[in-house]
């Protein structure tokens, strides 16, 4: 038996999703949620293999909100990576995820950052994303599936959770270690991401 279970393990494919929440709602407190959303996801087809640390951040950009709670989960999965961004948006709309706005406080935020490595729909499409300026990131989000995800890189918030459970990993388009990229960043902005306390107050807005 458990060899049958190995051998259709294999079928599966790896992917990374991150996490964050800085609002809460009738479930708790931000961490409370992302639990919640991180034991929703074997709901929806995929098998959670590590979970990260969960980190405190600054809300992105500065003074949008409170602080967050983040985390990142490495899964495997049957499922193709548009279901598993589909699915997602899903849990996200059961545990009270609205859309008014571009980057707003948000009591939960799930992230397909990662599918086995792919790159999609094109490198050209990915590109023009990854090199979208600020003004316009807070506008526009692309209307088909962007992956790796084109942020990944500007995200401290991502790179420290995912660095727990994946520190291998590269980056298909821009070939850098999480650590090569974490290391791209200043001690100032390194010192902002800590691990999440019990004793905090996040997500209590």
């Amino acid at each position: 038996m458990l060899l049958q279970q190995q051998n259709a393990r294999e079928d599966l494919t790896k992917c990374l999703i991150a996490l964050g929440s800085n609002l809460s709602n009738e479930i708790g407190a931000s961490v409370k949620i992302v639990e919640a959303a991180i034991d929703d996801l074997s709901s929806i087809g995929l098998f959670v293999v590590e979970t990260s640390r969960f980190f405190r951040t600054p809300a992105f950009p500065a003074g949008t909100g409170p602080d967050f709670v983040n985390a990142v989960v490495y899964c495997e999965t049957a499922l193709s990576a548009e279901v598993v961004l589909e699915q997602l948006h899903k849990v996200e709309e059961r545990i009270g995820r609205t859309r008014e706005k571009r980057w707003e406080a948000r009591v939960i935020d799930l992230d397909l950052i990662d599918y086995d490595g792919q790159i999609m729909p094109d490198i050209a499409t990915f590109s023009q994303w990854r090199d979208l300026p600020l003004k316009l990131q807070l506008k526009r989000a692309p209307e088909q599936i962007i992956l790796p995800h084109p942020r990944i890189q500007d995200r401290l918030f991502v790179l420290i959770p995912l660095r727990d459970v994946a520190s291998n990993w590269r980056h298909p388009v821009l070939e850098c270690t999480v650590d090569e990229m974490i290391a791209a960043f200043n001690a100032e902005d390194l010192a902002e991401i800590v691990p999440y306390s019990e004793g905090g107050a996040v997500g209590q807005g």
